[in-house]
C-alpha cells in the first residue's frame, strides 16, 4: 500500500530506512493533512461560485440575530486540531439548520460528528431556540435569549445531556466601516461537575475591512468547553452566502487550540 502512494523512487529511497510505523505515520500525516486542505479548498471554491445574511452565531458566539420567517439557514462547519502527527488529533463536522418561524423567532439543529484515532467517533445532537426580543434598527440596537442543548447520540455511558442558556445584546455604529459591538451572558445547566465554570461572559466584535470582507472575533469566558477566542476573516459571497476562515484558541489547555472553515448559505 505504501509503495503505492508513492511516486517518486527517489523518495522511496529516502523513507526507505525508516521503520514501517514511522513510515506509515508519515504517510498517514500526509493523507490527512491532503484531506484537510482539499476540504477547505471545496468550501472555499464552492463559496465563490455561490451577500451575507444576519446569521445565528457570530464565529462561535451566539449573535442578536435571528433568520428571518419561512427562510432556511444551513452551515457547513469543519474543525481540526492539525495535530496529525500526535494521537490527540481530531476533526470535527457539524452541519446546522436553522429556520425563522415568526415573531423573531428561529429554532434549528446541528449534529456534531468528530472523528479521533481508533475510531468510536462521537456524535452529538445540539437543538436550538432563539427569541430576538428588541430590535431598534435606528439606534442599532437589538438583543435576544436562547437556549442550546448538547445530547450524546454515541458514548452515553458517562457522558451527559447538558446546555446552554445565554442573552446577548448588540449595538451597530454607523457608517460604512461602523463595527458591531456584541455582549452577554450564559450559563450551563445540568452540568454535576462535568465542567469547571457553570457561568461565564460572552463578547464579539465585528468590523467591516473592505467590501464583503470582515474581521471577526468572539470569546466565550470560562474553563469549559466553550471556553475559547475565535478570531476570523468572513467573506460574503453570492446568494446570500458566507465563508468565515479562522482560529480558536482555547482559554485553558493550548493542544485544544484548532482551525476552522464555515460555510452558510440562507435560502
Amino acid at each position: 500500500m505504501c509503495k503505492a502512494s508513492l511516486n517518486s523512487g527517489d523518495i522511496f529511497c529516502i523513507i526507505y530506512r525508516q521503520s514501517r510505523n514511522s513510515l506509515q505515520t508519515e504517510v498517514e500525516v500526509a493523507l490527512n493533512m491532503q484531506k484537510s486542505t482539499l476540504l477547505l479548498a471545496v468550501l472555499f471554491l464552492f463559496a465563490l461560485a455561490i451577500e451575507a445574511s444576519a446569521q445565528s452565531t457570530l464565529m462561535n458566539v451566539p449573535s442578536t440575530d435571528v433568520v428571518s420567517a419561512k427562510k432556511l439557514y444551513l452551515e457547513m462547519d469543519f474543525i481540526t486540531n492539525y495535530a496529525w502527527e500526535r494521537r490527540d488529533h481530531f476533526e470535527n463536522y457539524i452541519p446546522r439548520a436553522v429556520i425563522g418561524v415568526g415573531k423573531n423567532i428561529e429554532v434549528g439543529a446541528n449534529v456534531s460528528y468528530t472523528h479521533v484515532p481508533g475510531g468510536g467517533e462521537p456524535i452529538e445532537l445540539q437543538p436550538n431556540a432563539k427569541w430576538q426580543f428588541y430590535n431598534n434598527e435606528q439606534n442599532g440596537i437589538a438583543a435576544a435569549l436562547g437556549c442550546i442543548g448538547y445530547v450524546p447520540i454515541t458514548h452515553r455511558a458517562g457522558a451527559r445531556t447538558i446546555a446552554q442558556c445565554y442573552g446577548v445584546a448588540s449595538k451597530q455604529l454607523k457608517g460604512d466601516h461602523g463595527p458591531r459591538f456584541t455582549g452577554g451572558a450564559y450559563a450551563l445547566l445540568n452540568t454535576r461537575g462535568t465542567q469547571k465554570t457553570k457561568t461565564g461572559a460572552i463578547v464579539g466584535y465585528e468590523q467591516p475591512i473592505v467590501d464583503k470582507v470582515d474581521f471577526i472575533v468572539d470569546w466565550f469566558s470560562g474553563d469549559n468547553r466553550f471556553g475559547y477566542v475565535s478570531p476570523a476573516l468572513s467573506f460574503t459571497t453570492p446568494h446570500d452566502g458566507s465563508l468565515s476562515l479562522g482560529y480558536t484558541i482555547a482559554n485553558h489547555g493550548r493542544g485544544k487550540n484548532a482551525l476552522f472553515a464555515y460555510y452558510g448559505m440562507q435560502f
